[in-house]
């Protein structure tokens, strides 16, 4: 398969930069915001009910209109798709700023902004993944994606840093503001300054129904054997990286302290981490089959993962984060290019979009079950056996035939 394009091959660095340069910007404004609403909801609440809804309200628009998204985003131009999608968000952010500002400003509002702010993310996250392969040739794809994943760990380290900071300096609207700004950079960047050709099926007249196109990819899904096995794996695997990614601050308050700063603490080592190995799988580009990084990601996560349930002390429990850390873009970014390069352009969108919706369910979904049993069974155990679990899911990888055979094809190809 051939995503590229002479304008791709001439001006891809070009392009690529103003892209990330605009979505940095875009997520960072967006960062503040959340951790904003999150922190405002539990100083002035102090309730977890209101936390619960407010999660809910993030998380349900995301779930429901995934896979509507990745129609949209094989149906209409991705860039204009991603550039609304963020005028949708500024825009809500906006009409709520203006509300606290004039002193309307209550927690219900705060509720509706975060389940619009979630239908614009639920609409921006499949037209990203689908549009790269249009702006990057394919040998680059692995190496633009995990600059991209160390950027956003870079944000992630910043931005409750400078939300904190400007929480304690300014009221919230201000923040709110300044989300709308970066949110109109973001839009002026990719409307004006970068240049993507339209894919060729936004260029076409559609006459199928939304639900039709949904169903062709659904069918597409079923029919392909790779990809069915892969987001087969994907469900099963994010249903044991649950503990380690959800549990562990629960854990830290019950085994080692109840400390902001200890909660504040694993997060950044986790951040750091994760840039950390961004920049790692940028310049190595990880096995020559990609399905081998990602099983060597998944033992490394499982051991990791074991480890945080048996160690005694919290600074060793930092450096087991940070190694963590390094294991999500060394998955996260052999997986998301092995769509890129196997999937029809025309069913990017689709595919991205049912991944999406599992990606934004299986852990909350999972978390029903684990929260009531992390009361009743130590949160140690729960690691050490979901990391072995996911350690053997790593052998399990690599013995899989039709991945092993997925990953390699493309490197036979670019051979």
């Amino acid at each position: 398969m051939e995503h590229s394009s002479p304008n791709k091959k001439q001006d891809w660095k070009k392009n690529v930069t103003l892209f990330l340069a605009s979505q940095t910007v875009s997520l960072f404004g967006s960062s503040l915001v959340q951790y904003a609403i999150m922190w405002h909801i539990t100083m002035k609440t102090q309730s977890g009910i209101m936390m619960t809804i407010s999660i809910i309200c993030g998380f349900v628009p995301m779930f429901i209109l995934s896979p509507i998204a990745g129609v949209w985003a094989d149906r209409y131009n991705r860039k204009i798709l991603i550039a609304c999608a963020d005028a949708l968000i500024a825009f809500a952010t906006l009409i709520l700023a203006i509300l606290y500002l004039l002193g309307y400003g209550v927690i219900w509002m705060l509720f509706a902004a975060s389940a619009i702010r979630a239908v614009g993310t639920g609409i921006q996250t499949p037209a990203v993944s689908a549009i790269l392969p249009q702006i990057i040739p394919e040998e680059q794809l692995i190496r633009i994606n995990g600059i991209n994943n160390s950027i956003q760990s870079i944000i992630m380290i910043i931005s409750p840093m400078v939300s904190g900071a400007l929480l304690t300096t300014m009221s919230i609207e201000t923040i709110f503001f300044i989300d709308v700004l970066t949110a109109m950079i973001a839009i002026y960047i990719l409307l004006v300054q970068l240049s993507i050709p339209a894919h060729a099926r936004s260029l076409t007249r559609q006459t199928a129904s939304y639900f039709s196109d949904l169903q062709q990819g659904l069918v597409y899904i079923r029919n392909h054997r790779f990809v069915k096995k892969y987001i087969s794996f994907f469900a099963v695997f994010f249903v044991f990286i649950t503990p380690i990614s959800l549990l562990t601050p629960l854990q830290v308050t019950r085994s080692f302290g109840n400390d902001v700063w200890r909660l504040t603490a694993i997060e950044i080592a986790f951040a750091l981490g994760m840039m950390l190995g961004g920049a790692i799988i940028a310049s190595w580009g990880g096995f020559r089959n990609r399905i081998f990084t990602m099983s060597l990601a998944s033992i490394f996560i499982g051991l990791c993962a074991m480890a945080l349930g048996i160690v005694p002390v919290f600074w060793g429990y930092l450096v087991i984060m940070g190694l963590a850390g390094i294991t999500v873009p060394l998955f996260n970014t052999p997986a998301t290019v092995l769509i890129q390069e196997k999937i029809e352009e025309s069913y990017l969108g689709r595919v991205f979009g049912v991944i999406g919706m599992i990606s934004t369910s299986v852990m909350p979904l999972s978390m029903l079950i684990y929260g009531p049993v992390s009361d009743v069974v130590r949160i140690e155990w729960l690691l050490l056996v979901s990391g072995f679990v996911m350690f053997i899911m790593g052998f399990m990888l690599r013995a899989n035939k039709v991945l092993v055979e997925a990953g390699l094809a493309r490197q036979v190809q670019n051979s």
